[in-house]
């Protein structure tokens, strides 16, 4: 299977400090640019993970993860993938995923007084778009982090994986990019927020590139057009510039012209050595052409395989084709994000986007291993298309997630641990192949039992487990999801609400807020 990352754009992220008093600080800071999406349900159809349950995750020998440190939280083992025998285990193998579009998609939806449909509703993106205060790695690769908290529900826990690569230093190297932008001219994109919006961040966009970086520029409607062909932006900016603010919208939505033009144009420029990435800039309501996702998934896929060529999906208005956008970033090995604000489209183009043109890794996996002596069963929150069988972990030729710099992942888990469980719980892994060279490295966290928070919402709980929790059990409710330990939903608003005050985060309230507005529109 083919697995991918998108990402949603937020203006600000949740970022914790290290706990030194009860009352802890919190700063807001940028959002990651990173992922992929999935598909919906009720949590009746949710894995529920136990030992000879026969499924991707379920008790099943599998290879060795590195060695660890056998402390919880930051591994310390990097190695070059070898293979070897492990204990069998209750297994979880997903691809890695930094998206977090369903998050902003559902706040701009519950804001406009609807509940967001339940197949739109990803819950693994609700909780990646906080940004956690996971160690960063002194160079190339991850950090694993491993913590957890006993929840109400007897024998329960909510266990947290985060992995995080190095920020980016702006003022350092980095392979020049090639940049194709395919922007939605068409009627519905008329709409304040959409192409408006599409132009003020593509003219900021061009003053944040380097003079080696190069763009070009599609639009679509019910045809596809090339506005400029690749050009290096040294000496070019103001003909970027005017470009760009000539644009007009008109006619239908044929994305999959738009798409395929755009594809054209970024093999004609394709650059040897540089990061290669076609932009589509829409709010994916095709109308015509064939509009199905299919027909035009094996043109990107193709594109990718040869060229090196990822798409990342900047999705903009009230309706949005969320379903459409994730299915073509997911073949085109890239990211989507959600955008409604001029602020959060800042974000998008001047934050992320100039930092993040390097990768970190590539196919990036991860494999949490439960010891079967201390743990019954486990339920993963989301990543519902990301699953990867336990034993294509170390297939490298297994697709997994395209991870850049200073990107998190955070996976959460409901774990039944068994009475008086004692050692060692779980161990995650993360598996990735260098950019450059293509060779495997893996890094490692492990989580003790003694290591378990006595009370999901203690006050000496980390905070950033908290913010995590309330996200996920938030987004799982959204589409009917009951897991283990989650709160009521009257009783998460006002547990939101505690966090927002004691973390003083502009996003944690309103995230807050927006479990408010959605439990009245519940009732």
């Amino acid at each position: 299977m083919t697995t991918r990352h998108r990402t949603t754009a937020r203006s600000t992220a949740y970022r914790p400090t290290r706990p030194r008093t009860a009352a802890v600080v919190l700063l807001a800071a940028g959002l990651l640019l990173g992922g992929c999406s999935g598909g919906g349900g009720s949590a009746g159809d949710r894995a529920v993970h136990k030992p000879g349950g026969g499924r991707s995750g379920a008790y099943a020998p599998g290879p060795a993860p590195a060695q660890s440190s056998g402390r919880g939280g930051q591994g310390d083992a990097v190695r070059e993938g070898a293979r070897e025998p492990r204990p069998a285990g209750l297994l979880s193998t997903f691809a890695l995923d930094v998206d977090t579009a369903s998050y902003g998609y559902a706040r701009r939806t519950i804001a406009d007084g609807r509940l967001p449909g339940r197949e739109s509703v990803r819950p693994e993106e609700f909780v990646n778009s906080f940004r956690q205060d996971y160690p960063q790695p002194g160079g190339a690769g991850f950090t694993v982090t491993v913590d957890g908290a006993r929840t109400t529900a007897e024998n329960w826990s909510l266990v947290r994986v985060g992995m995080a690569t190095r920020n980016a230093d702006r003022s350092g190297p980095r392979p020049p990019a090639a940049l194709t932008f395919v922007v939605d001219v068409s009627g519905s994109m008329a709409e304040p927020g959409r192409l408006d919006l599409v132009k003020e961040s593509l003219g900021v966009l061009t003053g944040q590139l380097r003079d080696d970086d190069s763009v070009a520029l599609v639009t679509f409607s019910d045809e596809a057009e090339v506005r400029l062909p690749m050009t290096r932006l040294g000496g070019a900016r103001d003909r970027v510039r005017e470009t760009v603010t000539g644009l007009e919208v008109s006619a239908s939505t044929n994305v999959e012209a738009g798409v395929r033009t755009g594809y054209d144009t970024a093999v004609a420029g394709h650059r040897q050595g540089a990061t290669n990435r076609v932009v589509l800039l829409s709010d994916a309501l095709a109308n015509t052409g064939r509009t199905q996702a299919r027909s035009i998934l094996d043109r990107i896929e193709g594109d990718r395989r040869e060229y090196g060529i990822t798409l990342f999906g900047v999705g903009v208005g009230s309706e949005y084709g969320d379903a459409l956008m994730e299915q073509l970033a997911d073949k085109g090995d890239g990211h989507t994000t959600y955008v409604s604000t001029s602020e959060q489209a800042r974000k998008v183009f001047v934050d992320q986007l100039p930092a993040h043109v390097e990768l970190r890794a590539r196919d990036a996996k991860a494999q949490v291993a439960f010891d079967p002596e201390a743990v019954e069963e486990f339920r993963l929150v989301g990543y519902d298309d990301r699953a990867v069988a336990d034993e294509d972990f170390r297939d490298d030729g297994v697709d997994g997630g395209e991870v850049g710099l200073g990107h998190q992942v955070t996976a959460l888990y409901a774990v039944r641990t068994r009475p008086g469980a004692e050692g060692r719980l779980a161990e995650a892994t993360v598996r990735w192949l260098d950019p450059r060279s293509r060779a495997p490295r893996e890094q490692s966290g492990a989580l003790d039992a003694a290591r378990l928070a006595p009370r999901l919402w203690g006050a000496k709980t980390d905070p950033g487990l908290r913010v995590a929790a309330a996200a996920g059990y938030f987004g799982d409710s959204l589409r009917g999801g009951e897991l283990p330990g989650a709160p009521a939903p009257g009783e998460l608003a006002e547990l939101a609400d505690g966090l927002a005050r004691t973390t003083e985060s502009t996003v944690v309230a309103e995230l807050a807020e927006s479990i408010r507005q959605a439990n009245a529109l519940r009732n």
